[in-house]
């Protein structure tokens, strides 16, 4: 007896078969496309997220040999994927990355609405929210918002399109529409964003027992699964990721290193008394979730590759690599999205750069210099977010397979970082919550035991800590200028 898992990320979607206990039994990946018609606009078109998906089960209900007794799926968070009374996309899903609502978002922020809306929501509003590309759309795009029955998320439409039903979990309609602590929708929040008319638009909040369904018969037919199967949604990816990398207490964090970077602690309380920065997602235990997700993480990366390495990621490793540190070292700030930053800070008018740069600068520093940005953002977002001392922090996604950035992490972070033997977190957390919701949970069951350990030097770890230090100056002081230098844009 086998469960599917399904992971529905930015760029790759993946299915996974679990056995009964865990054992990984068959994977299939799938790249999907992103659209850009503008410079600021991203998205996908859902049908052809959806065939991506199809395409992906199939191949492993192929290569299993078990009999599927259950589907489970996980996906990208936030964005606005929206389907008429039938259940089809009315327009293409706009996505957490798309940045065409920022000038309502720098509105929002002058008029203190964002912090009023994070002392309710525990959730700093960003251009990638559905409540920022709703009042875009009404704007803009107003008979699409008449078309539209249920704003979605990747999450809710892969469920539509399996079950034939609109619902959405506690994960993903925490932000930005939730009272965190009621963990319901508010009011207060819609009347705040001037979007109360789409109450009745936003899907149903469904707790454990109500995120299981049946397999339609045409969901049935093109995934080549029985009429019937049940299908459970599972909280959005960063959750699961959580859950699969083992963070489960206030002394653990984790940090998907993915499109996003997103640094993850579990609270059991939340402080709405603070300026407003990151995410706070409600948990099904009566915790939080406490993520600082930023608009730039390996895409800094893969920007750096073709400046720097002739296209290649790996050559980009291997310079930064061979680079000493020393004071002599550049600097940069990775704030390169079109959006600006949501995390650690609130910032739409964000923007790279680097410093300390001379004639005497080398390819290997420069690349160096890329890998240490990046590392010292995930420092900063744990500062913000952990509410005790950290024992361990554990990696997921892409940017987790360098063995240079884990050996970054922790020299700079001063902790031991963790990378699981499994590589897909997220499909695994979505199989494991599957096994609690179903109450099938039990000793059998089989857990990721290997490990990678990254233990933290201190001599770096001093040096890194230095540069921390002026690499947050630097960054304070850049700050002041970049509304100056991104203009009204």
């Amino acid at each position: 007896m086998a469960w599917i898992a399904i992971d529905a990320g930015t760029t790759v979607i993946k299915a996974i078969a679990f056995s009964d206990t865990g054992k990984e039994l068959a994977l299939a990946r799938a790249s999907t496309e992103l659209l850009r018609p503008h410079k600021d606009y991203s998205e996908q078109n859902p049908l052809d997220v959806w065939r991506s998906v199809v395409s992906v089960v199939r191949q492993v209900v192929e290569r299993c040999a078990e009999p599927i007794t259950g589907i489970v799926s996980t996906a990208q968070g936030d964005g606005c994927w929206l389907v008429d009374s039938h259940g089809n996309p009315v327009r293409n899903a706009i996505l957490w990355n798309d940045g065409r609502a920022h000038k309502i978002i720098e509105r929002w922020h002058k008029e203190g609405i964002i912090d009023h809306a994070f002392g309710i929501s525990g959730s700093a509003s960003y251009a990638g929210l559905p409540n920022a590309i709703l009042s875009w759309l009404s704007q803009h795009e107003p008979q699409t918002l008449v078309q539209a029955r249920w704003v979605l998320t990747c999450n809710g439409w892969l469920f539509s399109r399996m079950t034939g039903r609109s619902i959405a979990d506690l994960s993903d309609a925490s932000n930005p529409f939730c009272d965190v602590k009621k963990r319901c929708y508010s009011d207060e929040l819609l009347k705040l964003f001037g979007l109360e008319r789409y109450m009745e638009k936003l899907p149903p909040i469904s707790q454990a027992d109500d995120l299981i369904a049946t397999l339609t018969p045409t969901a049935a037919q093109q995934m080549g699964i029985p009429i019937g199967t049940p299908v459970l949604m599972a909280p959005y990816d960063i959750v699961t990721t959580a859950i699969g990398c083992g963070v489960n207490t206030s002394t653990q964090a984790c940090v998907i290193l993915g499109t996003t970077i997103c640094t993850e602690t579990i609270l059991p309380t939340i402080d709405l008394d603070q300026s407003a920065s990151g995410t706070t997602i409600a948990l099904e235990d009566g915790q939080f979730l406490r993520a600082m997700p930023t608009l730039t993480g390996c895409e800094a990366l893969r920007w750096g590759s073709k400046l720097l390495a002739n296209d290649d990621q790996q050559q980009l490793q291997r310079f930064a690599q061979s680079a000493c540190i020393s004071k002599e070292n550049p600097f940069f700030l990775p704030y390169l999205s079109s959006a600006g930053e949501r995390a650690p800070f609130l910032e739409p008018k964000a923007s790279g750069s680097f410093h300390n740069l001379s004639f005497h600068s080398s390819p290997s520093q420069i690349c160096h210099a890329l890998y240490e940005g990046l590392t010292f953002v995930i420092r900063e977002c744990l500062e913000r977010t952990s509410d005790s001392t950290l024992q361990d922090v554990r990696v997921s996604g892409g940017g987790a397979n360098s063995d240079l950035w884990c050996q970054m992490i922790a020299d700079v972070i001063g902790v031991n970082v963790i990378r699981p033997g499994s590589a897909e977190h997220g499909a695994r957390g979505a199989f494991l919550w599957a096994r609690t919701a179903t109450s099938q949970t039990d000793s059998s069951l089989h857990l990721e035991t290997e490990a990678s350990t990254f233990t933290p030097r201190a001599h770096e770890n001093d040096t890194f800590t230095t540069r921390y230090k002026t690499w947050l100056s630097l960054r304070d002081s850049a700050s002041s200028q970049w509304r100056v230098l991104r203009g009204d844009r």
